[in-house]
């Protein structure tokens, strides 16, 4: 990406940590994600169509129903102890549950349990994922600046294409030459290992760390004055004390909260919907649904790519409305579309356009970021990305299977026009928030391309 000669050889270094190390954990969490037609078939009791269904969405959402626990746990430690250490826990958690799910006999062998055992699994990878992409974003997003920040930041999505990319590319193999499942999540653990020894060579960002010694002078200079003793106590304290103090602007949260529904929708509507429609239309198998998915992820992987190297140059809130622009458009059309028996082709174009202009905020993550305090920055931003996981994932995939039974296609739009209201909203929020700085779209210009002329936030 033409961006990277404006960075530092530490930030590039930094960068290109982070990027493995989110492509390795989205690739152990959307392994199963984009097997999960092949494996609940081996892991959940053979049912009737509607309570397949039902299973199908019980299975995909309980990924993301512990996010906002993760959010907060991992919250805390980014917020109190480093960036760093969270994003090395996290790599491990999803290293023991691919190990565990690699080794777990089917539901055919141990019944029931089987189906338990994957669901918690499912739920601990959820839990991990949060400190992973979160934590890189508010990385990167500490050591750079506007607006080379945009690109760097939206890079951290774009590894996370390429994760799940690859889990497709393996799920393929499967389905293709019969590779075994089992040894796709051996790869999977082992990759996860990889990935948090590769971390351990991060420093903490200069950002926090500034912000921490900020708050040891200051209780220093009050213990010297006599405002306080100098006790470690006292100073452990005084710190607490100084982050709580922080406040949040509830606008704020609402603006992200909203802005960060928009994904959810996107990718449930262009994989997991079409699913039995491709089975009823075109008469696609398991395997053919797996393969057709992995070219789907070439799509999203390429245009967020693009979109990506666009921030640099064009301002990212002003990508983001245009995008959404785009979506809605589609949303409006597509219960009218789905009314014929579509082709393979045809499905594949659909799904296709509604992953190039998807609600996905990777390019404005990093404005986002910059609005929350520092203290308290990494577990909302983490909280509010796994509370809208969590609620738009199981109102899609449970909500839906009832909406559209008694509205048809048409039941999209109950799900689909309020997000995208509450996405523009959201987009328009952060738009004044920058207006306010005096960072208007207008005057909006990269910077030197020389970096020596490049420092480190902080």
């Amino acid at each position: 990406m033409g961006f990277l000669s404006s960075l530092k050889r530490e930030q590039k270094e930094a960068i290109g940590l982070l990027q493995i190390g989110t492509f390795l954990e989205y690739f152990d969490l959307m392994l199963y994600v984009h097997m999960a037609v092949l494996l609940n078939e081996l892991f959940f009791p053979k049912t009737d169509p509607h309570t397949a269904a039902l299973l199908s969405g019980f299975a995909f959402c309980t990924t993301y129903i512990l996010r906002p626990f993760g959010a907060l746990i991992f919250g805390y430690i980014g917020d109190n102890i480093g960036r760093k250490t969270t994003v090395i826990i996290t790599t491990m958690m999803m290293s023991i549950s691919c190990v565990i799910m690699a080794n777990l006999p089917t539901y055919a062998e141990i019944g029931i349990t089987a189906a338990w055992v994957v669901t918690i699994c499912r739920m601990v990878q959820g839990m991990s994922s949060m400190g992973e992409i979160m934590g890189a974003e508010i990385y990167i997003t500490e050591i750079t600046k506007p607006p080379v920040q945009y690109p760097s930041v939206a890079s951290i999505g774009v590894a996370s294409c390429v994760g799940a990319t690859a889990a497709l590319g393996v799920a393929s193999l499967v389905t293709i030459i019969g590779f075994n499942w089992r040894i796709a999540f051996w790869i999977g653990a082992c990759i996860a290992v990889i990935g948090s020894v590769a971390r351990t060579r991060l420093r903490e960002t200069p950002e926090f760390v500034g912000a921490k010694r900020k708050i040891q002078k200051d209780i220093y200079e009050k213990s010297l004055a006599g405002s306080i003793p100098e006790t470690k106590t006292n100073a452990i304290s005084q710190y607490i004390a100084r982050c709580k103090q922080e406040k949040i602007n509830k606008k704020t949260l609402s603006a992200c909260f909203l802005i960060q529904c928009g994904w959810p929708l996107s990718f449930y509507l262009a994989y997991m919907y079409f699913n039995p429609l491709l089975k009823t239309w075109c008469g696609y198998s398991v395997n053919d649904i797996i393969i057709h998915n992995f070219f789907l992820s070439i799509v999203i992987l390429t245009s967020e790519t693009i979109w990506a190297k666009l921030s640099y140059r064009i301002y990212p809130l002003k990508i983001l409305k245009e995008r959404l622009k785009a979506f809605s458009f589609l949303i409006l059309l597509l219960p009218f579309i789905l009314l014929y028996n579509l082709n393979h082709y045809q499905i594949f174009a659909l799904q296709s356009f509604l992953l190039i202009v998807c609600l996905y905020s990777g390019t404005g993550d990093a404005i986002m970021i910059k609005a929350l305090p520092i203290f308290k920055r990494f577990t909302t931003t983490s909280f509010m990305y796994a509370l809208s996981r969590a609620l738009v994932y199981i109102i899609t995939s449970l909500g839906l299977v009832y909406i559209t039974e008694s509205m048809g296609h048409y039941g999209i739009w109950i799900v689909a026009l309020p997000i995208c209201i509450g996405f523009l909203w959201g987009v328009n929020y952060f738009e004044k928030l920058e207006n306010q700085k005096q960072n208007k779209p207008q005057v909006y210009t990269p910077p030197s391309t020389n970096p020596s002329e490049l420092k480190l936030a902080g």
